[in-house]
C-alpha cells in the first residue's frame, strides 16, 4: 500500500490533527470536509463508530479517530470535524480534532512508518513524510475504515 500511495498518489495530502498527531490522506481520496454533523447512534456498533450522518441523502458511517487510535476522548464541549474519505466500500467520515491544509510533498521526503510509533497508529499508517518541523503520517483510509482489524470495542 505504501508504494501505491507513493507511486500512484497525487503528491498532495489533505491534512488533519488527532491529538498531537499530524495526518494526511491523499487529496484524491477526500470527498469533502465538514463541520460537526448530527449523528444517529448505531446500537451494538463497535465503540469507535460514533454514528451515521446523512450527507445530502448519502448515509455515511462516522468513525472517531481518537477511539480508533486509542487516544483519550476529546473534551465533551469540543466538537470534532468530519473528513469524508472514499473507500472501496463507500464514503466514511473520519471524526478528527482539527482540519489542516492541503500540502504538496516532496516524494524524496517519503519514508516507512517509524518503529517507535504506537502499534495502534502504526497499523493505520502507510508511510510518513519528513517535513521541516514535524512528520506527516499518511493514513491508510481503507485500513482505518476496516473495523475488523485491531478493534477492541
Amino acid at each position: 500500500m505504501a508504494n501505491e500511495n507513493r507511486m500512484n498518489g497525487s503528491g498532495q495530502f489533505a491534512t488533519f490533527y488527532v491529538g498531537d498527531l499530524f495526518f494526511g490522506v491523499d487529496v484524491l481520496n477526500v470527498q469533502e470536509v465538514l463541520c460537526f454533523q448530527q449523528m444517529t447512534r448505531v446500537p451494538q456498533a463497535p465503540g469507535v463508530i460514533e454514528g451515521l450522518i446523512n450527507l445530502r441523502g448519502q448515509i455515511v458511517t462516522a468513525i472517531d479517530m481518537r477511539g480508533r487510535l486509542r487516544l483519550p476522548a476529546r473534551a465533551a464541549e469540543t466538537k470534532p470535524m468530519n473528513m469524508v474519505v472514499r473507500t472501496v466500500d463507500g464514503a466514511v467520515s473520519l471524526l478528527v480534532d482539527e482540519i489542516g491544509d492541503v500540502l504538496d510533498v516532496d516524494q524524496a521526503a517519503y519514508d516507512r512508518p517509524p518503529e517507535n510509533l504506537a502499534p495502534t497508529a502504526r497499523d493505520l499508517i502507510c508511510g510518513v513524510y519528513k517535513l521541516k518541523s514535524r512528520l506527516l503520517l499518511i493514513l491508510d483510509a481503507e485500513r482505518t475504515a476496516d473495523l475488523a482489524v485491531g478493534i477492541a470495542a
